[in-house]
C-alpha cells in the first residue's frame, strides 16, 4: 500500500472504532487484546483505577500502549500536545497537570474521533483542553508554541515516522520534551503482515525496528533519547480470541506464524529533549 492508501484504510478503521464506541483492536499488553474491555486494557497498560475514573466515559477506548502522562512530569502552566489524540484519555489526564494555566491540544486525522474527543471534553468541563484535526505529519501548531508532547500508540501508524519527529522538534519550544508510548520492532516483519489492512489498522504493520525507530528521533534533532521502558508482546493474551482467529484467518497463517511474529513486538515508552 502507499503512503495515501494507508492513511485512507487507518483513518476508516478508526472512524468505526469512533462509532461503535468501542475499541477494534484494544491494544492490552501490549498491542492487541481483543476479548478484554477498555477498562482492562487500561488498567493493563498502565493507568490507575483513578485515572480512568477521573475521565468522562468514552474517553477511554483501549487504543494505547502506555500511559504517557504518567512519565511527562507535566507541571503547573505547561502547553501540551497529543499526536492521535482519540478519545481524549491522555489530553485529560495531563489537563488535571497542567491546571488552568496550562492547556492541552489533541490532534487527531479522524473527524469521528475529534467529534467524539470534543464530546467527552464538554461533558468532562474541560476548559483548557481543545482537540484539532490535523495528520501528525503535518501538525496544526506554530514552531516552537509547545513545552511537551506526547503519543500513544499512534506513530506507528504513520508511514513516514521521519516526518512526525521532525514536526514534533519544530512545534517544541527549546528545551521542550518528547514522551511517547509505542509498538516497535526486534525484527522485521514478514511481507504478508505488512501487506495486511487489518495488521495496519491493528497498530502492528507498520511498526518499524526498535533501533530505526531510535534514530529517527535523533535524526529529527532531539538529544538524550531514551527508551524508558519496554515490554514484550504475549502472544497468549489473544491466542483464543475469536476476533484473533478471524485476524489469522484472512493472513493465511498458522498459530506458530503468528507466534512468530508476536516475538518481534514490544511496547516501548521512549523520551527524548530538543536542545535549548
Amino acid at each position: 500500500m502507499d503512503e495515501k492508501e494507508i492513511k485512507k484504510v487507518v483513518r476508516e478503521g478508526y472512524a468505526k472504532v469512533a462509532k461503535q464506541n468501542s475499541s477494534c483492536c484494544g491494544p492490552s499488553t501490549p498491542c492487541c487484546d481483543f476479548a478484554d474491555t477498555s477498562k482492562d486494557i487500561g488498567t493493563k497498560i498502565g493507568y490507575s483505577e483513578e485515572e480512568l475514573k477521573s475521565v468522562p466515559e468514552g474517553a477511554n477506548m483501549g487504543l494505547g500502549c502506555g500511559n504517557p502522562v504518567a512519565l511527562a512530569s507535566l507541571k503547573e502552566g505547561e502547553i501540551v500536545l497529543d499526536l492521535g489524540s482519540g478519545g481524549g484519555i491522555d489530553c485529560f489526564l495531563a489537563s488535571e497537570k497542567v491546571g488552568e494555566s496550562g492547556k492541552v491540544i489533541g490532534v487527531d486525522m479522524t473527524p469521528e474521533m475529534i467529534d467524539k474527543a470534543r464530546e467527552n471534553a464538554e461533558k468532562g468541563g474541560y476548559k483548557n483542553v481543545e482537540f484539532r484535526l490535523g495528520e501528525i505529519e503535518h501538525l496544526p501548531a506554530a514552531d516552537d508554541s509547545v513545552d511537551v508532547i506526547i503519543s500513544n500508540c499512534v506513530i506507528n501508524l504513520a508511514p513516514d515516522k521521519k516526518k512526525v519527529f521532525a514536526d514534533a522538534f519544530r512545534v517544541l519550544k527549546p528545551g521542550g520534551r518528547l514522551m511517547v508510548s509505542d509498538i516497535v520492532l526486534q525484527k522485521e516483519l514478514p511481507q504478508f503482515v505488512k501487506d495486511s489492512i487489518a495488521a495496519y489498522v491493528g497498530c502492528l504493520a507498520g511498526a518499524e525496528l526498535k533501533d530505526d525507530y531510535i534514530d529517527d528521533i535523533r535524526k529529527a534533532g532531539f538529544k538524550d533519547v531514551k527508551i524508558e521502558d519496554e515490554v514484550s508482546y504475549p502472544i497468549e493474551f489473544v491466542a483464543d480470541s475469536p476476533e484473533a482467529k478471524t485476524v489469522l484467518k484472512e493472513l493465511k497463517v498458522s498459530e506458530n506464524e503468528a507466534k512468530d511474529v508476536a516475538s518481534s513486538v514490544l511496547s516501548v515508552k521512549v523520551s527524548a529533549i530538543k536542545p535549548e
